[in-house]
């Protein structure tokens, strides 16, 4: 992000990478001009696609505890398909879902209430009087 933020403002296109005549990349020239030049002279082997920074992304996404659902919405693809190509990797699983829980459980967090069985019927008559009242 600081990187971004050194970028030069009032640039006449909302793109954050646009070309040289300020429109969108042709892909086939970037890939040929910029992306495999950058990648031979970086040392990077084999050389990558584009598209592989997608899956770096999903995978480092994943793999620092970004949810499943958020990762889908950033990366606008169905919850679905994120899991199926994905799901693997979440952090957002089973055991990471318990360890939240204990963690939340165990915590005194302030402003949160604990959901017990006090805790629901309170809210159940505070919700019945306000349908009472009509609001």
């Amino acid at each position: 992000l600081e990187a971004l933020e050194r970028l030069p403002a009032g640039a006449a296109t909302d793109l954050l990478f646009p070309s040289l005549r300020g429109a969108y990349f042709d892909l086939h020239n970037f890939r040929t001009r910029e992306w495999k030049p950058a990648q031979l002279a970086a040392g990077v082997t084999p050389i990558r696609r584009v598209y592989d920074l997608r899956h770096t992304f999903a995978t480092f996404a994943l793999r620092a505890g970004i949810s499943t659902f958020d990762v889908s919405r950033y990366m606008g693809a169905s919850l679905t398909m994120i899991d199926r190509h994905y799901g693997h990797l979440a952090r957002d699983g089973r055991d990471h879902a318990i360890n939240l829980l204990d963690g939340y459980t165990n915590a005194d967090v302030a402003g949160v209430h604990r959901v017990d069985i006090g805790w629901t019927l309170s809210q159940q008559a505070v919700a019945s009087a306000a349908n009472r009242n009509g609001r």
